[in-house]
């Protein structure tokens, strides 16, 4: 039985830590990039509070942590055994008598632990995070609806009336070329072309008013096959959010903020060719399919770190990092195979950790018996693959 507390096991695992925390913060702020502007745009042009905004950043960590985390464990394998094969470190081991798969230990510990902080973020973190990321973000559009209406983008918060902005003064607040669609009066639709419009109201009672400049209104009524247009140089529209909180219900979860007793409850209402069980079914599986992906990826790194100290470091990351990317691939493709019924969702979720800890055993295999894993390797593993499928 090996001993986890054996100074080969120590050294190792001690060895992966520092480069997995400098993982973690760089892929995590490569997430975070794209949110940036959003952010500034929130708390300079809409006078959004830091507090609610750090507060949404906590709520969307969890969903990209579950991808950071096992990419991190892989990095983090990768880099701490292609530092100990270039200082001579594997092959003094080798020398020493001690084999490939005592390294497998360490890994596979360090691994679980990914694992379980993964599962973390599936189960619990991406759930809770995206239900209260919902809320908080109503609030935050109740006290400034200018948050919610974003330029060239038709706005549905209210019910009834779809707004369209084609361009927002970030001094000002004021709206450019302002287009709504209003069904609220009977069977007859009202749509209203503007050049300017203001937005203002009372935030605490959820009570707006847009008010446009320069326009007109075009009524049509399908039941009296009636029409006519309206010109106008004010026009105030009223709008209220409280009845679209009533109208939808902001405390009803989405399939992705369910937590797993809710989405087994979900699961037996639904039927099971329904497009929404098949949804439901791979949110279900995903909870725990990336997770286990954090152990093939840190098994798969294992071969492609201790290869011949004489390749460079960046066959072994660039092998890491195309395997992640192949891996990310084909959980999407299975996601949307699965979604559309060409297979069954298990297979979708369940097939890229397969693939992954095929390649790792294969790989394994072939860095025990001494031979390279590089690029030019396994260009030709690939072209010798699709030359077969060929002649079937």
């Amino acid at each position: 039985m090996i001993n986890p507390f054996s100074i080969l096991f120590r050294y190792l695992f001690l060895e992966m830590l520092p480069p997995f925390f400098i993982n973690m913060a760089f892929f995590s702020f490569i997430f975070l990039m794209k949110q940036i502007l959003d952010i500034t745009d929130m708390i300079v042009n809409h006078n959004v509070g830091i507090g609610p905004v750090c507060l949404m950043l906590i709520y969307t960590m969890p969903y990209f942590l579950q991808y950071v985390i096992p990419m991190s464990v892989m990095m983090a394998v990768l880099l701490a055994l292609l530092r100990m094969s270039s200082d001579n470190e594997i092959m003094a081991l080798k020398a020493g008598g001690v084999s490939i798969y005592r390294l497998l230990p360490p890994v596979l510990a360090f691994s679980l632990v990914g694992t379980l902080l993964t599962g973390c973020m599936t189960i619990a973190g991406v759930p809770m995070g995206a239900h209260r990321f919902k809320t908080l973000l109503f609030e935050v559009a109740t006290a400034n609806l200018n948050v919610s209406l974003k330029e060239r983008t038709f706005n549905d918060s209210f019910k009834d009336v779809m707004i369209y902005v084609n361009r927002i003064d970030p001094q000002s607040g004021h709206l450019q070329q302002v287009l709504i669609e209003d069904s609220r009066t009977g069977g007859a639709t009202n749509t209203v072309v503007a050049r300017t419009g203001e937005l203002f109201g009372e935030p605490e009672k959820m009570l707006y008013q847009l008010r446009l400049f320069d326009g007109m209104i075009s009524q049509v009524d399908p039941v009296k096959q009636s029409s006519y247009t309206i010109h106008f140089k004010t026009y105030d529209i009223r709008l209220d959010l409280k009845g679209a909180m009533s109208a939808v219900n902001i405390s009803k979860k989405r399939i992705d903020e369910m937590m797993l007793k809710e989405l087994r409850a979900y699961l037996q209402c639904q039927q099971k060719k329904g497009s929404g069980y098949r949804r439901a079914l791979i949110k279900y599986h995903r909870k725990f399919s990336i997770p286990l992906a954090c152990l093939a990826m840190g098994l798969l790194a294992v071969p492609l770190g201790i290869q011949n100290r004489h390749s460079k470091k960046s066959f072994g990351i660039g092998l890491g990092l195309f395997f992640f990317l192949f891996y990310y691939i084909l959980l999407s493709v299975g996601t949307t195979m699965g979604e559309n019924g060409y297979y069954p969702p298990v297979v979708g979720m369940w097939m890229p950790n397969a693939v992954l800890g095929g390649f790792a055993i294969f790989l394994l295999s072939r860095a025990t018996r001494e031979k390279s894993v590089d690029f030019f390797w396994f260009g030709t593993l690939i072209s010798g693959v699709v030359r077969r499928l060929a002649k079937q």
